[in-house]
């Protein structure tokens, strides 16, 4: 086995949260090394990409801060790097960003991947190393012991960051096998669960053949005395979009201690039952429910096919009572998809085991940030607010417990 002792800094991940921490050591003028599983870095980053890469929102930051959970979960770190502060570096790396009719913030090329190549051009001329194919696979008399390309390898650094994601899509390198890791050491971690996953609902299999990956437009969904206005997509085996996420923990929670959840649709929330009402009554004699839905409520094809499914029965041919059916329609979930399938992932070292700077209490002179921690929030520019924060506050923080060593 290769055994280094090594004067150099130790980050362990390469996605947003461990290269943000990159940047602020070797900005302070700190050797620093970067190791990461899979072939390249930044991948989770490049898939988020894929999307339009929503890095920020531009709410103000009190309603910013309450999007995380647990209450107060980042609040120093996003703080101290809010969002025009993320804006104002994307910009410096030659990418401009704006703000989109929904309050997020992207950057104008719409893509991952010229930040990330600007990024990664910065790292290197601060010279900052980056090492790929190397897993961490144990942590013992204060070191790093990794699988690497060239066998067994050792390191010893002056100080460490972990920055290793939290479980979901593991093919891109969050896989969640550093719990064991620090549970042998003795660092409290709570169960990762799924965050921001669609929802299991039995659907009709004419529902299901008509309407999967169809989207439910300007919907309002409420659940476990919460609303989210947005937009939802059909699944074949359920329902999941961007409202539905914002609502993944109070539901994801529902099933744990219930064993289901009722999310109900309001299918047109810019309307209240009583207009609604006036509007079904108004049709001519004889005309079929499927007119009504159609011309009077103004329902897509797929928002009248879920109302069906809702009713679980015929379709009250009474105006109020459809009205009233449309404004709330009952669906049950009773399963939330496998962590693997999550965009990101809850629980993670709880929040007991760090000290102020982002340093394990059980292990002095070792840094934690990014998913790895015991935070969650919706999709909407929260989760990289939140990696790019943590690691640079994580950052920040070994660079004090540095002074003082």
């Amino acid at each position: 086995m290769d055994t280094r002792a090594d004067q150099t800094l130790a980050i362990v991940g390469g996605g947003p949260a461990g290269l943000a921490a990159a940047e602020v050591l070797a900005e302070a003028g700190q050797a620093v090394t970067v190791y990461d599983r899979m072939p390249s870095v930044g991948r989770k980053l490049l898939i988020a990409g894929r999307g339009g890469l929503n890095l920020t929102h531009s709410e103000n930051l009190p309603t910013f801060l309450a999007r995380y959970h647990p209450p107060g979960s980042l609040g120093q770190a996003i703080g101290d790097f809010p969002p025009d502060s993320l804006r104002a570096w994307c910009e410096a790396l030659g990418e401009e960003t704006f703000v989109g009719s929904s309050g997020r913030v992207f950057p104008r090329s719409f893509k991952a991947s010229p930040l990330l190549r600007a990024w990664l051009s910065r790292l290197a001329r601060l010279g900052v190393t980056i090492r790929t194919r190397h897993r961490l696979v144990g942590l013992s008399d204060g070191g790093l012991a990794f699988e690497a390309p060239e066998g067994p390898l050792a390191l010893h650094p002056r100080a460490a960051l972990l920055a290793l994601g939290g479980a979901s899509w593991p093919r891109l390198g969050s896989d969640g096998a550093w719990v064991p890791l620090l549970g042998g050491i003795g660092v409290p971690v709570s169960e990762l669960r799924p965050a921001n996953a669609g929802f299991t609902v039995a659907w009709s299999e004419i529902f299901r053949a008509r309407f999967a990956g169809e989207p439910l437009k300007r919907v309002a969904l409420h659940a476990e005395g919460e609303t989210v206005r947005g937009e939802a997509v059909i699944t074949a085996g359920g329902i999941e979009g961007g409202a539905v996420y914002a609502l993944s923990r109070v539901l994801r929670e529902a099933i744990r201690t219930r064993g289901e959840a009722r999310l109900v649709l309001d299918l047109r929330p810019d309307l209240i039952e009583a207009a609604l009402t006036a509007r079904l009554g108004a049709g001519r004699p004889g005309q079929s429910i499927a007119t009504r839905l159609r011309k009077a409520a103004g329902l897509s094809p797929v928002a009248a096919g879920l109302l069906r499914e809702a009713a679980g029965t015929a379709l009250p041919a009474a105006a109020p009572d459809l009205a009233a059916l449309i404004k709330a329609a009952p669906l049950r979930l009773t399963a939330m998809r496998p962590i693997e399938r999550a965009i990101s992932t809850a629980g993670g070292i709880e929040a007991s085991a760090l000290d102020g700077r982002f340093m394990l209490r059980a292990r002095p002179g070792l840094f934690v940030a990014g998913e790895m921690l015991d935070w969650e929030a919706p999709t909407g520019g929260y989760l990289l607010q939140g990696a790019f924060a943590s690691g640079r506050a994580a950052a920040a923080g070994m660079l004090d417990w540095l002074r003082e060593a």
